[in-house]
């Protein structure tokens, strides 16, 4: 028998809160599957995996921003199936992005941190990057698996998913065609000839500020006051994914930073004539965009760092939830956990094996750290894995909820948290100076990617809900993704190292060469920007 799908759009209810007694049906039944796991699926999944880390590893290491593989490749597979006439190809194609979209997370995780230590005159092998990289997403997927069901089906229209809903939808028109396909083409064309004419033509600024006025000007320079809004149509896009509520509470955010914290600390520095706090300039001569990033910015890495302890605080009856499922996983009766009562589209990897993976990959850190981090020393070693450990748990729901809201995660922000956290505790056992920063920016680089790993799966597996995956294959097959995309990512960094450099003169890695600014102070005893 032919397994085909039954329904070839999204069902009704598949973006909102469902009723009482309501359930979501995926495109895929349950009991009547697509072919997931193929020579097909997984070699073109980890072509892209490779492919995309060079290109986002580059990208983001030229301009300090890492885009997101996932609809780049979802577009690419879904053609690809198209053209080759390859017939019920959706799940497939789920699998395929899946797998690839490991390249932006592993990049995002890497060069966020590592080539930090070539601007700090330190140096890292190709063995550091890997291993870095592979635990931090190994970390990132297995921390996440207990709480899938909960945003993912539980939450089910609840939270927004902006970038897996963009991504079902590519993946939805491949296997519908018709009417859906000529109105995603039709987006995809005004979008790109909007950005054309803004990037190609200089036609109008993306950003429009009012220092392009002379009202403007003096208003920035009396008050520090700038009116200063993005108009470029992936911006415009998102708030149309996310909605009303969200993009009003990402734009108060802006606003407070702006229009009050920016005036705010000009008004209390401006008599101060000396620059403070590792500034450049006194306050009185700074931009607007000077103190945001000299004073605000910080500011806002404390908000980053209160809402993320907020939401572990909400979010305790979930994190007891996993470990009381764990409990019974492990030391229940088999009868209670038998596979045969779950549908196909909620089985997940069996929480004994998951635990076992974790002990193992968490002592897997530990050997890393011990041999070719720490050198021996065991207190460091295990210290470097407590830290590791905690962090990674603890932000691993921040990180999943800032994707399923606004599909954006303040990844770069939780790991310079990480940064001042370990600097810390790091100098007060003794471990400080060039050793000091080597295996901050390496824990660092572990979590850094375990939190991006974390947020982005958590679109995977929502996709795979609204499509009708197994979310089991996605949680066993993204391991083999990461992997590719660690290596990848390695060869990539210490490549480009060798060609261009880091810092000024080469490329700007701007991410790691703010985390190189921070962290330097705190393990030389210098000031620190905060």
């Amino acid at each position: 028998m032919d397994n085909v799908t039954q329904s070839k759009s999204l069902p009704e209810n598949a973006y909102r809160p469902l009723k009482d007694g309501e359930e979501y049906m995926p495109v895929v039944p349950a009991d009547a599957p697509l072919p997931e796991v193929t020579t097909y699926s997984v070699l073109w999944g980890l072509f892209y995996a490779v492919l995309f880390s060079a290109a986002a590893a580059y990208l983001g290491l030229k301009i300090g921003q890492v885009f997101e593989a996932a609809i780049p490749i979802a577009i690419l597979a879904v053609g690809f199936s198209y053209v080759t006439k390859r017939k019920n190809a959706l799940s497939e194609n789920v699998i395929i992005q899946s797998i690839g979209s490991a390249s932006g997370v592993i990049v995002a995780g890497a060069i966020f941190t590592i080539p930090g230590l070539y601007i700090l005159g330190l140096e890292a092998s190709f063995l550091q990057i890997f291993l870095a990289s592979m635990f931090g997403g190994i970390l990132g997927v297995l921390f996440l698996i207990p709480f899938r069901r909960y945003f993912v089906k539980d939450m089910h229209g609840e939270f927004p998913f902006p970038e897996a809903t963009a991504t079902t939808e590519v993946l939805i028109v491949g296997e519908t065609g018709g009417d859906q396909a000529k109105i995603l083409v039709s987006a995809a064309i005004v979008g790109g000839l909007y950005d054309f004419f803004v990037s190609g033509f200089g036609f109008w600024k993306e950003k429009v500020s009012t220092l392009v006025f002379d009202w403007g000007r003096q208003l920035a320079d009396a008050v520090k006051l700038e009116f200063n809004v993005n108009i470029g149509a992936a911006v415009t896009g998102l708030g149309y994914i996310i909605g009303l509520k969200y993009s009003l509470i990402i734009a108060s955010g802006s606003f407070l930073a702006w229009w009050v914290l920016i005036p705010v600390v000009f008004f209390i520095g401006q008599n101060i004539p000396e620059p403070i706090m590792n500034a450049e300039l006194p306050i009185s001569q700074m931009l607007p965009i000077d103190i945001f990033r000299a004073y605000v910015r910080h500011i806002g890495i404390g908000g980053i760092a209160a809402a993320g302890i907020i939401g572990i605080i909400k979010s305790r009856s979930i994190i007891l939830g996993a470990f009381k499922l764990a409990a019974e996983e492990i030391f229940g009766s088999k009868s209670s956990h038998s596979e045969n009562n779950i549908e196909r589209t909620q089985l997940d990897i069996k929480m004994k094996w998951n635990v076992i993976l974790l002990i193992s990959s968490l002592l897997g850190v530990l050997v890393f750290f011990l041999l070719l981090v720490v050198k021996g020393n065991f207190l460091y070693a295990i210290t470097g894995l407590a830290i590791v450990t905690i962090i990674s748990f603890l932000f691993t729901t921040v990180a999943a909820r800032a994707i399923a809201i606004v599909g954006t995660n303040p990844v770069s922000g939780m790991t310079l948290m990480t940064l001042i956290i370990s600097s810390v505790i790091l100098v007060s056992i003794g471990l400080k100076g060039n050793d000091g920063m080597l295996v901050a920016l390496i824990i660092g680089g572990v979590v850094c990617t375990a939190l991006s790993t974390a947020g982005a799966f958590i679109s995977d597996l929502k996709i795979g809900y609204w499509l009708g995956t197994t979310p089991r294959t996605q949680q066993r097959w993204k391991f083999l993704g990461i992997l590719f995309a660690a290596a990848s990512v390695g060869a990539v960094i210490l490549m480009l190292h060798k060609t261009y450099g880091f810092g000024p003169g080469g490329l700007e890695a701007p991410q790691a060469s703010a985390m190189a600014a921070v962290l330097e102070p705190l393990m030389t005893g210098q000031p620190a920007p905060w």
